[in-house]
Protein backbone atom coordinates (compact mmCIF):
# COMPACT_ATOMS: atom_id res chain seq x y z
CA UNK A 1 0.00 0.00 0.00
CA UNK A 2 1.21 3.73 -0.95
CA UNK A 3 0.14 5.33 2.48
CA UNK A 4 0.51 8.81 0.48
CA UNK A 5 -2.67 10.80 1.16
CA UNK A 6 -4.22 7.85 3.41
CA UNK A 7 -6.65 8.08 6.66
CA UNK A 8 -4.73 6.12 9.16
CA UNK A 9 -6.10 4.95 12.84
CA UNK A 10 -3.72 4.17 15.70
CA UNK A 11 -4.87 2.35 18.69
CA UNK A 12 -2.09 2.97 21.40
CA UNK A 13 -0.90 5.50 19.70
CA UNK A 14 -0.14 7.73 22.46
CA UNK A 15 3.24 6.25 23.16
CA UNK A 16 5.56 3.49 23.08
CA UNK A 17 5.42 1.66 19.64
CA UNK A 18 1.69 3.39 18.44
CA UNK A 19 3.26 6.80 18.95
CA UNK A 20 6.07 5.53 16.94
CA UNK A 21 4.04 3.94 14.02
CA UNK A 22 2.04 7.14 14.07
CA UNK A 23 4.76 9.80 13.32
CA UNK A 24 5.96 7.01 10.48
CA UNK A 25 2.74 7.31 9.29
CA UNK A 26 2.48 10.92 8.94
CA UNK A 27 5.95 11.07 7.26
CA UNK A 28 5.08 8.90 4.82
CA UNK A 29 2.47 10.90 3.56
CA UNK A 30 -0.72 10.21 5.23
CA UNK A 31 -3.39 13.06 5.03
CA UNK A 32 -4.67 11.73 8.34
CA UNK A 33 -3.57 10.38 11.18
CA UNK A 34 -5.81 9.54 14.27
CA UNK A 35 -3.91 9.03 17.83
CA UNK A 36 -6.41 6.58 19.47
CA UNK A 37 -5.47 5.96 22.88
CA UNK A 38 -7.14 6.23 26.56
CA UNK A 39 -4.77 8.54 27.74
CA UNK A 40 -6.12 11.82 25.54
CA UNK A 41 -4.03 13.81 27.15
CA UNK A 42 -0.60 12.11 25.92
CA UNK A 43 -2.80 11.33 22.59
CA UNK A 44 -3.04 14.81 21.66
CA UNK A 45 0.80 15.40 22.10
CA UNK A 46 0.98 12.82 19.69
CA UNK A 47 -1.28 14.60 17.43
CA UNK A 48 -0.07 17.90 17.32
CA UNK A 49 3.21 17.07 16.32
CA UNK A 50 2.15 15.20 13.54
CA UNK A 51 -0.23 17.14 12.73
CA UNK A 52 -3.46 14.33 13.30
CA UNK A 53 -6.25 14.11 15.62
CA UNK A 54 -6.46 12.66 19.08
CA UNK A 55 -9.48 10.55 20.40
CA UNK A 56 -9.82 8.72 23.51
CA UNK A 57 -10.18 5.38 22.98
CA UNK A 58 -10.72 2.07 25.23
CA UNK A 59 -10.03 -0.83 22.58
CA UNK A 60 -11.56 -3.67 25.17
CA UNK A 61 -14.92 -1.43 24.43
CA UNK A 62 -16.53 -2.23 20.86
CA UNK A 63 -18.51 1.13 21.19
CA UNK A 64 -15.51 3.39 21.96
CA UNK A 65 -13.71 1.84 18.80
CA UNK A 66 -16.77 2.38 16.56
CA UNK A 67 -17.31 6.20 17.48
CA UNK A 68 -13.47 6.36 16.82
CA UNK A 69 -14.10 4.80 12.93
CA UNK A 70 -17.64 7.18 13.13
CA UNK A 71 -15.29 10.23 13.77
CA UNK A 72 -12.47 9.58 12.17
CA UNK A 73 -15.06 9.34 8.70
CA UNK A 74 -16.72 12.53 9.81
CA UNK A 75 -13.04 14.32 9.82
CA UNK A 76 -11.13 12.77 7.15
CA UNK A 77 -13.29 10.09 4.65
CA UNK A 78 -13.16 6.23 4.90
CA UNK A 79 -10.69 4.56 7.22
CA UNK A 80 -7.61 2.74 4.60
CA UNK A 81 -5.62 1.46 7.21
CA UNK A 82 -6.94 0.83 10.62
CA UNK A 83 -3.93 -0.31 13.31
CA UNK A 84 -4.72 -2.85 16.10
CA UNK A 85 -1.73 -1.63 18.47
CA UNK A 86 -2.98 -1.45 21.90
CA UNK A 87 -1.39 -4.15 24.22
CA UNK A 88 -0.88 -5.38 28.01
CA UNK A 89 1.56 -7.90 28.66
CA UNK A 90 -0.70 -9.03 31.85
CA UNK A 91 0.25 -10.99 35.17
CA UNK A 92 3.25 -13.58 35.18
CA UNK A 93 2.62 -17.62 35.48
CA UNK A 94 -0.85 -19.05 34.31
CA UNK A 95 -2.29 -21.18 36.83
CA UNK A 96 -2.24 -18.19 39.13
CA UNK A 97 -3.65 -16.01 36.70
CA UNK A 98 -7.65 -14.89 37.59
CA UNK A 99 -10.55 -14.90 35.55
CA UNK A 100 -10.59 -11.17 35.56
CA UNK A 101 -6.77 -10.94 34.63
CA UNK A 102 -7.42 -13.28 31.71
CA UNK A 103 -10.37 -11.27 30.74
CA UNK A 104 -8.09 -7.77 30.81
CA UNK A 105 -5.63 -9.75 28.51
CA UNK A 106 -8.33 -11.44 25.98
CA UNK A 107 -10.01 -7.83 25.75
CA UNK A 108 -7.44 -5.51 24.83
CA UNK A 109 -4.88 -8.20 23.14
CA UNK A 110 -7.46 -10.23 20.83
CA UNK A 111 -10.76 -9.48 20.79
CA UNK A 112 -10.05 -5.05 20.01
CA UNK A 113 -8.68 -6.66 16.52
CA UNK A 114 -11.98 -8.39 16.35
CA UNK A 115 -13.58 -5.17 17.00
CA UNK A 116 -11.68 -3.16 14.99
CA UNK A 117 -12.25 -5.84 11.99
CA UNK A 118 -15.96 -5.40 12.26
CA UNK A 119 -15.80 -1.82 12.18
CA UNK A 120 -13.86 -1.16 8.89
CA UNK A 121 -13.93 -4.26 6.90
CA UNK A 122 -17.28 -4.49 5.74
CA UNK A 123 -16.77 -0.69 4.72
CA UNK A 124 -13.11 -1.80 3.02
CA UNK A 125 -14.23 -4.55 1.22
CA UNK A 126 -17.25 -2.23 -0.27
CA UNK A 127 -14.66 -0.10 -1.56
CA UNK A 128 -12.52 -2.77 -2.66
CA UNK A 129 -9.63 -1.89 -0.69
CA UNK A 130 -8.38 -1.29 2.78
CA UNK A 131 -5.35 -2.62 5.02
CA UNK A 132 -5.72 -3.95 8.74
CA UNK A 133 -1.92 -4.00 10.35
CA UNK A 134 -2.18 -6.29 14.10
CA UNK A 135 0.44 -5.83 16.47
CA UNK A 136 0.95 -9.28 17.76
CA UNK A 137 4.38 -10.05 18.91
CA UNK A 138 7.47 -13.25 18.82
CA UNK A 139 4.97 -14.67 21.35
CA UNK A 140 2.33 -14.80 19.25
CA UNK A 141 4.60 -17.16 16.97
CA UNK A 142 6.69 -18.95 19.55
CA UNK A 143 5.15 -18.52 23.32
CA UNK A 144 6.53 -16.55 26.91
CA UNK A 145 7.78 -19.13 28.80
CA UNK A 146 6.45 -17.06 31.84
CA UNK A 147 3.02 -15.29 30.94
CA UNK A 148 0.61 -17.54 29.62
CA UNK A 149 -1.83 -14.84 28.89
CA UNK A 150 -0.14 -12.84 27.41
CA UNK A 151 1.65 -15.68 25.12
CA UNK A 152 -2.02 -17.35 24.65
CA UNK A 153 -3.83 -13.96 23.54
CA UNK A 154 -1.06 -12.99 21.40
CA UNK A 155 -1.17 -16.85 19.27
CA UNK A 156 -5.30 -14.85 19.69
CA UNK A 157 -4.18 -12.22 17.11
CA UNK A 158 -1.89 -13.60 15.01
CA UNK A 159 -4.57 -16.63 14.22
CA UNK A 160 -7.32 -13.97 13.64
CA UNK A 161 -5.18 -12.01 11.02
CA UNK A 162 -4.73 -15.32 9.35
CA UNK A 163 -8.14 -15.57 8.99
CA UNK A 164 -8.56 -12.08 8.03
CA UNK A 165 -6.32 -12.38 5.52
CA UNK A 166 -7.40 -15.05 3.54
CA UNK A 167 -10.78 -14.54 4.20
CA UNK A 168 -11.02 -11.27 2.60
CA UNK A 169 -8.23 -10.67 -0.30
CA UNK A 170 -10.50 -11.07 -2.78
CA UNK A 171 -12.69 -8.60 -1.92
CA UNK A 172 -9.33 -5.96 -1.70
CA UNK A 173 -8.63 -6.78 2.21
CA UNK A 174 -4.55 -6.62 3.06
CA UNK A 175 -3.80 -7.90 6.75
CA UNK A 176 -0.14 -7.82 8.32
CA UNK A 177 1.02 -9.13 11.52
CA UNK A 178 3.57 -7.96 13.29
CA UNK A 179 5.77 -9.98 15.40
CA UNK A 180 8.83 -8.14 17.32
CA UNK A 181 10.86 -9.35 20.13
CA UNK A 182 12.07 -7.09 23.00
CA UNK A 183 11.24 -3.09 22.12
CA UNK A 184 12.29 -0.79 24.34
CA UNK A 185 9.38 0.26 25.91
CA UNK A 186 7.46 0.46 28.76
CA UNK A 187 6.24 -2.88 28.40
CA UNK A 188 9.76 -4.69 28.33
CA UNK A 189 9.79 -2.83 31.58
CA UNK A 190 7.20 -4.68 32.90
CA UNK A 191 8.24 -8.41 31.71
CA UNK A 192 11.28 -9.06 35.14
CA UNK A 193 11.15 -12.47 33.44
CA UNK A 194 12.51 -12.11 30.10
CA UNK A 195 13.80 -8.67 29.85
CA UNK A 196 17.29 -9.52 31.13
CA UNK A 197 17.11 -12.16 28.05
CA UNK A 198 16.02 -10.06 24.96
CA UNK A 199 17.10 -6.93 26.89
CA UNK A 200 20.60 -6.75 24.35
CA UNK A 201 18.99 -7.35 21.15
CA UNK A 202 15.80 -5.31 21.81
CA UNK A 203 15.02 -2.44 19.32
CA UNK A 204 13.77 0.91 19.66
CA UNK A 205 10.02 1.31 18.91
CA UNK A 206 10.73 3.92 15.61
CA UNK A 207 12.81 1.11 14.42
CA UNK A 208 9.44 -1.59 14.90
CA UNK A 209 7.91 1.24 13.04
CA UNK A 210 9.95 1.65 10.12
CA UNK A 211 9.94 -1.70 9.29
CA UNK A 212 5.69 -2.03 9.44
CA UNK A 213 5.73 0.96 7.14
CA UNK A 214 8.39 -1.17 5.06
CA UNK A 215 6.25 -4.10 5.20
CA UNK A 216 2.82 -2.63 4.56
CA UNK A 217 4.32 -0.95 1.38
CA UNK A 218 5.36 -4.05 0.45
CA UNK A 219 1.98 -5.58 1.58
CA UNK A 220 3.71 -8.52 3.44
CA UNK A 221 1.78 -10.70 6.31
CA UNK A 222 3.88 -11.51 8.36
CA UNK A 223 6.46 -8.38 9.30
CA UNK A 224 9.37 -9.58 11.98
CA UNK A 225 11.41 -6.75 13.09
CA UNK A 226 13.77 -8.91 14.40
CA UNK A 227 15.34 -11.99 11.70
CA UNK A 228 15.93 -14.38 14.46
CA UNK A 229 12.13 -14.75 15.29
CA UNK A 230 12.07 -15.78 11.42
CA UNK A 231 14.22 -18.46 12.49
CA UNK A 232 13.23 -19.81 15.99
CA UNK A 233 9.55 -20.01 14.19
CA UNK A 234 11.20 -22.03 11.47
CA UNK A 235 12.48 -24.47 14.26
CA UNK A 236 9.51 -24.62 15.88
CA UNK A 237 7.25 -25.67 12.91
CA UNK A 238 9.87 -28.57 11.72
CA UNK A 239 11.48 -29.91 15.31
CA UNK A 240 8.61 -29.48 17.44
CA UNK A 241 9.10 -31.51 20.19
CA UNK A 242 12.78 -30.13 20.61
CA UNK A 243 12.28 -26.76 20.57
CA UNK A 244 9.57 -27.22 23.71
CA UNK A 245 12.10 -29.15 25.55
CA UNK A 246 14.22 -26.36 24.54
CA UNK A 247 11.90 -23.80 25.94
CA UNK A 248 11.40 -25.39 28.80
CA UNK A 249 14.95 -25.88 29.84
CA UNK A 250 15.10 -21.96 29.15
CA UNK A 251 11.82 -21.30 31.33
CA UNK A 252 13.99 -23.53 34.49
CA UNK A 253 17.06 -21.65 34.05
CA UNK A 254 15.43 -18.58 34.28
CA UNK A 255 13.26 -19.68 37.31
CA UNK A 256 16.36 -20.38 38.79
CA UNK A 257 18.19 -17.15 38.37
CA UNK A 258 14.84 -15.47 39.44
CA UNK A 259 11.86 -17.27 40.00
CA UNK A 260 8.66 -15.25 39.95
CA UNK A 261 6.63 -15.51 43.11
CA UNK A 262 3.52 -15.63 41.23
CA UNK A 263 4.26 -18.33 39.01
CA UNK A 264 5.49 -21.12 41.04
CA UNK A 265 3.96 -24.03 42.06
Amino acid sequence: MDLKDKVVIVTGGAQGIGAALCRRFATAGARGVVVADRNLELACTVAQEIDGTAMACDVAQEDEIGRVVEQTVETYGPVDLFCSNAGIFGPLGGLEATDAQWRAALDVNFMAHVYAARAVVPAMCRRGQGYLVQMASAAGLLTHVGAAPYSVTKHAAVAWAEWLALSYREQGLRVSCICPLGVRTEMLAEDAYLAPVIGPTALSADQVAKCTVEGVREERFLILPHAEVGQHFERKATQYDRWLRGMAQLKARLEEDSPPSNARC
